[in-house]
């Protein structure tokens, strides 16, 4: 038996590079303003397209929604909207939902902690977060296990630490923190070991407004620079179907006025809390989503708001979520052609139902992900490390989870196509039956020719398992390992820091602020 080099051990062997350690590759990458090349994909027609929007039109007009803030209600009213205050239902007419979509920006700048974080929503570009919400964190050192402040305390280092992912995000509830000052805790977290954009959770207005005051603080601002410019954001789910809640209208409402963002998402799971067919959930969601922005435009004209969409389907048999599915996808695409109708900036999302990161994890985020960036979303919430939908982050997921967001990034980079790129005089140097491996232009370029993985292991298999035979979670797990051992925060100014802390101890002392319901 002959046995066969491998052509690519001789690249192997340059690169001098163990398949379980982060790859410092040399190749130059700017992960950090991304815009999406390609054109959306579609599901439904122009004509079937401006049906949903106008049953959805229909849906608020003649069947409306239960509002439980007395504030968002009476925001409603003056604007002549139709209310019962005995049912609290509202019926928002159509002037006032294309009142709002006019007024409504169609491009927001996001202001970060350093200049080069700064981000733009609109329709085009691309920002992506991890996993978020989860009540607990796994990890293959420590098992799976209940939030605390220390597994927040690693997210956002982690998050810090990759520029593919280009936001904060609530990715799991620190448990071990008093939800009245949790708040504080987890935003001085953020702006103390970030310069990304930060995430605020919308729980009560004496929660927000500490924040917001926080923000101010550590970026050295005025009352009126920061509401000038869009610092942060939160994320505002109505309760499908057809009802926004007292923190979550408190929520629209506080963000509009402050000039910060909100990303009206409801959560629509066909067959559950929406109708079975993808175009019913979806008709469900883009009434809701348009109510909430309208909302925050009847609160303060012109405030940043982006459009938002979380369809999936539930198991039939179980009732429980599931993501990365043909229909989540189907409804990706779909919401994509709603925000377009509308020219908002919006929201998507990746995700997966399963327990470990295993191959179905894989494949649920990675078909998730693709529908998400294939309708075209601004930002991709739980690109890495969601499980369970949504009730654990994973360590190793988030880190696996990483490559395919990476190569994701990579496809929104420019191909170059010029005449060398053609390379007919590269052709023309080797001999028919010859191989590229010596050729100048191989040789010239080798190093930055290709996507390094940050996972994936490319030796063969006595390579492979000389070196342990590990897994790519096992291999994850030293990535993140090591990630946290070097991590180095961004600079902040000393008096800044020290003015940001006392305002936390003090804001404590005097028992924090409240969730209210």
């Amino acid at each position: 038996m002959v046995e066969v080099a491998d052509p690519r051990a001789g690249r192997r062997s340059r690169r001098k590079q163990h398949s379980d350690a982060p790859r410092a590759s040399v190749r130059p990458t700017n992960y950090r303003k991304l815009r999406n090349p390609f054109p959306p994909l579609t599901v439904f027609s122009e004509d079937r397209v401006q049906a949903i929007h106008e049953t959805s039109m229909r849906v608020l007009q003649e069947l409306g929604l239960k509002i439980l803030l007395p504030e968002a209600f009476d925001l409603f009213e003056k604007a002549g909207a139709m209310v019962d205050r005995d049912t609290q239902m509202v019926r928002i007419g159509r002037e006032i939902i294309e009142d709002a979509l006019a007024s409504a920006p169609k491009s927001i700048p996001m202001i970060a902690g350093a200049p080069h974080r700064n981000l733009l929503f609109e329709l085009g570009t691309l920002a992506i977060q991890t996993g978020g919400g989860a009540p607990h964190l796994t990890d293959l050192v420590r098992g799976r296990r209940p939030g605390s402040l220390s597994d927040y305390t690693e997210i956002v280092k982690l998050t810090q630490s990759y520029d593919v992912l280009h936001m904060q995000n609530p990715a799991i509830e620190p448990q071990d923190v008093p939800i009245n000052i949790r708040h504080l805790k987890v935003t001085n977290l953020q702006l103390s070991l970030s310069d990304k954009i930060p995430f605020v959770f919308a729980r009560s207005s004496g929660q927000t407004h500490d924040v917001f005051e926080m923000i101010r603080m550590a970026r050295g601002l005025s009352e009126d620079e920061f509401s000038q410019a869009s610092r942060c954001f939160t994320i505002i789910n109505t309760n499908s179907p057809r009802q926004i809640d007292i923190p979550m209208a408190q929520g629209l409402i506080d963000f509009a006025r402050a000039g910060q963002v909100s990303i009206v998402t409801p959560f629509c799971l066909a067959g559950a809390m929406a109708p079975i067919t993808v175009a019913g959930a979806l008709t469900l969601s883009h009434a809701e989503s348009m109510a909430g922005i309208a909302l925050t435009q009847l609160a303060k004209k012109g405030a940043p708001v982006c459009y938002g969409s979380f369809i999936s389907n539930v198991d039939m048999k179980s009732g429980a979520p599931a993501f990365g599915t043909p229909e989540q996808v189907k409804a990706s695409l779909a919401s994509g052609q709603m925000a377009r109708l509308l020219g908002l900036p919006w929201r998507n999302s990746a995700g997966s139902a399963a327990n470990i990161n295993d191959a179905q994890a894989a494949n649920e985020n990675t078909m998730a992900a693709w529908g998400a960036m294939m309708a075209g979303c601004t930002v991709m919430v739980h690109g890495a490390g969601w499980l369970e939908g949504g009730l654990t982050v994973s360590l190793e997921k988030l880190i696996t989870d990483l490559e395919v967001m990476q190569m994701l990034a990579e496809l929104c980079v420019p191909v170059p196509a010029d005449d060398i790129a053609i390379g007919f005089e590269t052709i023309k140097e080797v001999a028919p039956g010859g191989h590229f491996f010596a050729a100048g232009q191989t040789m010239d370029n080798f190093t930055t020719a290709f996507y390094e993985p940050l996972v994936a292991d490319w030796n063969n298999f006595g390579t492979w398992t000389d070196r342990g035979s590990l897994t790519a979670s096992d291999r994850a797990t030293k990535i993140w390992q090591r990630t946290l051992n070097e991590f180095k925060p961004p600079p902040m100014d000393k008096g800044l820091k020290q003015e940001l802390q006392a305002f936390v101890d003090r804001r404590i002392a005097e028992g924090g602020a409240f969730p209210v319901s």
